[in-house]
């Protein structure tokens, strides 16, 4: 954190001695950031939930950041402006920092269209511990499926800014994984999900 981004100078970092390895000694695996993002109704949410079940059948501690949930609470004063999006996802990129060093493998669903706050996120933590999970789907595809209805909305002007059709959505230059969630089912978007980790080790490669 910057000296001006940082309002006090009377604050101190304090060491812990329970370190994140010593977490995942605890645990019996690693932690990592799993930032699902793509556009509305790409199946983020759905993705991410789903292999944190299968995450938690194995005995991993978990715990899926959602876009919604979080601004039901963590971000319930912010709206959809481009400062207000920039804000949203900075707080969650410091909370999922936080549970990374907790020893907990973090999942989040966020549209989150801007490169340059995914990529700040990741400049929060180690290198390998961000992993970029892109759900890529056609947007005629996510607009058939608009079970919010919220495209139809945009699509009328009721909802500004709204990504995909009145604010961009900027595609990951290298993400660590793309997944097509248009063509394939979710059983075998969850298996691509686990084969990254084992492949980054932060599972066993038995999968536990």
């Amino acid at each position: 954190m910057t000296e001006d981004a940082q309002k006090s100078s009377n604050v101190v970092w304090h060491h812990a001695t329970v370190t994140r390895l010593r977490r995942e000694a605890l645990t019996g695996h690693g932690s990592a950031i799993l930032w699902f993002t793509g556009l509305s109704s790409a199946g983020k949410s759905t993705l991410a939930h789903a292999v944190e079940e299968q995450l938690h059948r194995k005995g991993c501690l978990t715990f899926v950041f959602d876009g919604d949930n979080v601004r039901h609470g963590l971000c319930s004063d912010l709206g959809f402006s481009i400062h207000d999006r920039n804000e949203n996802i900075r707080r969650v990129g410091e909370m999922t920092k936080l549970f990374l060093e907790a020893g907990v493998i973090a999942l989040t669903a966020f549209i989150s269209p801007f490169r340059a706050d995914r990529e700040r996120v990741r400049s929060l933590v180690p290198h390998g511990d961000f992993l970029e999970i892109y759900c890529h789907c056609p947007l005629e595809i996510c607009e058939r499926r608009d079970v919010k209805g919220l495209y139809k909305r945009a699509r009328a002007g009721e909802i500004k800014d709204f990504t995909g059709i009145s604010s961009p959505y900027e595609e990951p230059d290298q993400p660590e994984l793309v997944v097509d969630t248009g063509t394939l089912s979710l059983e075998e978007s969850v298996a691509k999900v686990l084969d990254l980790l084992r492949v980054r080790g932060v599972i066993g490669r038995n999968g536990e």
